[in-house]
């Protein structure tokens, strides 16, 4: 699954180069899912009172409101990005609004200022309403999605990766540096996503409900030094051998 965000400044043009992409992914025939940060300390979909909120305060860590014409799922929490990523499987995912480090972004802007505080080494393209005065700004092209909404889409195609796991810095510098600059290098085309020695088949491998947990080296090492120590005990262990261990629920 390849992930884009598109950023910037209230209507400077996010929301109209998000429906660009998206129509011209769908035109593509790739299938799409999208996300959209709200900036909103008030909004919530549930209102205090209603059946769904009684759920929630009754006890309910998960609600579920299923309509005749929609569903909708209440976390009564704001989400991790990379936690509601896990509840998509398309071939695309876009968001809007959200910033993070290893996500592959679009800037939008009115004006070449509103450029400078968002563009790092994560950013690829500039669109929205700025682009009606530059055609690259730092080196990435300014591509304005209601005109050259398939030359942007063709960008996303060629330099886009799956996400990588956006640890922090002091957590992981396995690869030498951030998992956002890594993230830039392989936008640039200078490096690879298997410049991650976290992601990809690792020698460790953690699953939980069938869903791969990324770790990094260090808790890969102590990992599989738990588990040797006590499997490597038993009668059958030989070095080098395959261990699985499956925790099942009660």
């Amino acid at each position: 699954m390849k992930v884009v965000s598109v950023v910037g400044p209230s209507g400077s043009g996010k929301t109209t180069t998000v429906e660009c992409i998206i129509a011209e992914l769908r035109r593509r025939r790739y299938s799409v899912g999208s996300v959209k940060e709200i900036h909103f300390e008030e909004f919530a979909m549930d209102s205090p009172g209603t059946n769904t909120d009684r759920h929630h305060r009754a006890g309910a860590e998960l609600v579920t409101a299923l309509g005749l014409f929609e569903t909708d799922v209440l976390y009564k929490r704001k989400l991790d990005i990379r936690e509601v990523l896990g509840h998509y499987h398309q071939d695309f995912v876009i968001l809007e609004g959200v910033e993070h480090p290893a996500i592959p972004r679009i800037v939008t802007g009115y004006e070449i200022a509103d450029l400078a505080e968002r563009v790092d080494e994560a950013v690829f393209a500039i669109s929205g309403r700025v682009t009606r005065d530059i055609e690259e700004y730092s080196g990435r092209p300014a591509l304005d999605a209601t005109e050259r909404c398939r030359d942007l889409v063709d960008l996303i195609e060629r330099t886009v990766s799956p996400p990588l796991p956006g640890f922090p810095p002091d957590c992981c510098d396995a690869c030498g540096g951030s998992c956002g600059e890594l993230t830039g290098a392989i936008l640039r085309g200078e490096a690879t996503r298997e410049a991650c020695p976290v992601v990809g088949r690792t020698r460790v491998q953690l699953r939980i409900n069938g869903e791969g947990i990324a770790m990094v080296p260090f808790v890969q090492s102590i990992l599989e030094n738990a588990v040797t120590g006590v499997v490597g005990e038993l009668d059958g262990y030989r070095p080098g051998a395959i261990i699985e261990v499956h925790i099942l629920p009660e």
